[in-house]
């Protein structure tokens, strides 16, 4: 690595948070991803809180990456590439406000480069649906609880990676294969 970048941060919300943090582990350039939760009003809240979806928490991971290996734009595509954008606060059988796709901008030039590809992609109509993802200007992120850390590669035999996790990480292996760590 070389020790004159500066790491940056991105914190994205797109359903699971166990999802969004299988994927961007295997990202070339991708130094941490922490599960936890954003844009809420309780305080250093507990995933039980969360799941009420009484506090107004998303579920998100907040990825620190080297911008010298992987782009801040890379990021954000391939955070489109693995949810779905156009539901509101749902991804697949998850439902409630806790998943919903979210953006949380670090700095201006993070949310400009959100809003012209949202902008691009409503135009390419890539989806039937219209695009809900919200940009936020980013505030506070609480780490979820030890046992959400690497949650899929701890737990690949439970019904929920097999079915929702493993097949959104194999999808991306196989878009994204220039992008996985070696």
């Amino acid at each position: 690595m070389n020790h004159n970048t500066k790491l940056e941060v991105a914190t994205l919300a797109g359903g699971c948070f166990w999802c969004l943090e299988a994927v961007f582990r295997e990202v070339e350039g991708v130094e941490n991803v922490i599960p936890g939760y954003t844009d809420g009003t309780t305080i250093n809240p507990t995933y039980e809180q969360v799941c009420s979806d009484k506090t107004g928490h998303a579920e998100a991971v907040q990825i620190t990456f080297n911008p010298a290996i992987i782009s801040y734009p890379e990021i954000l595509d391939i955070f489109f590439s693995i949810h779905d954008p156009t539901t509101l606060n749902r991804q697949g059988e998850d439902i409630g406000k806790r998943y919903r796709s979210a953006i949380f901008y670090h700095n201006e030039q993070q949310a400009i480069y959100a809003q012209a590809l949202i902008l691009h992609l409503h135009r390419e109509r890539i989806w039937t649906g219209s695009i809900v993802t919200q940009i936020t200007p980013f505030e506070k992120f609480y780490p979820a609880e030890e046992y959400h850390r690497d949650y899929f590669s701890h737990h690949l035999e439970q019904a929920y990676c097999q079915a929702v996790i493993s097949p959104k990480v194999s999808k991306f292996r196989k878009e994204w294969a220039s992008l996985l760590k070696k």
